[in-house]
């Protein structure tokens, strides 16, 4: 007996019987014109969503407020700088886990490179432009030589520095005043935090 010969009703009927058993071994029973495709690991699956979501909105104030909150974290003392180690918030140790803590990015955070060139991240501006909580980044260079800072505000009305928070090597958290990005030339450039709301 051909399958031509059964019945429409028996044709589908088989069918029906043949994908179902196909599903209780684990098979995926696809038209022919389907591309079957692996599926991701959960837990890469769930990495990947939560570093593409777009960040939880924050002000200006509560960014800063959160940047003090490493100069005192360690018992007292300021988080200690490392490029390997992680926070007890999750974050990493090093100056772009320090932003990413500020701004409430994924966690362990994403690195200097991706600060500045991820456009859901951050959005290039003008130096006349900085208010509080936006970043000086260098993404040029190595690892031993990128860095990031937060703006605080202007010293004076000169502009030729500015109060800043930084997680810096050999020493940890700081806040302090620097002039870095400022001098003409400076592969520190001025960027914007696209969660940031005033």
């Amino acid at each position: 007996m051909s399958l031509t010969s059964l019945s429409r009703r028996a044709r589908i009927s088989l069918a029906a019987v043949a994908a179902g058993s196909a599903a209780v071994l684990g098979f995926a029973v696809l038209p022919s014109s389907a591309t079957a495709t692996p599926a991701e690991k959960p837990a890469a699956a769930a990495a990947k969503s939560e570093k593409s979501a777009k960040a939880d909105a924050i002000t200006r104030a509560q960014m800063l407020e959160r940047a003090a909150t490493w100069l005192t974290a360690n018992n007292g003392s300021q988080v200690p700088y490392s490029q390997t180690d992680v926070w007890s918030d999750g974050y990493r140790q090093d100056c772009s886990g320090y932003v990413s803590m500020t701004l409430g990015l994924w966690k362990s955070g994403p690195n200097t490179v991706e600060l500045a060139s991820n456009r859901d991240l951050t959005t290039p501006i003008n130096l006349g432009d900085l208010k509080p909580g936006d970043l000086l980044i260098d993404a040029d260079g190595s690892n031993t030589t990128r860095h990031v800072v937060i703006f605080e505000k202007w010293t004076d009305d000169s502009h030729t520095a500015y109060s800043a928070f930084e997680q810096r090597g050999g020493h940890g958290t700081d806040h302090r005043v620097l002039d870095y990005g400022l001098a003409s030339g400076s592969e520190y450039k001025p960027y914007r935090p696209n969660n940031l709301t005033d």
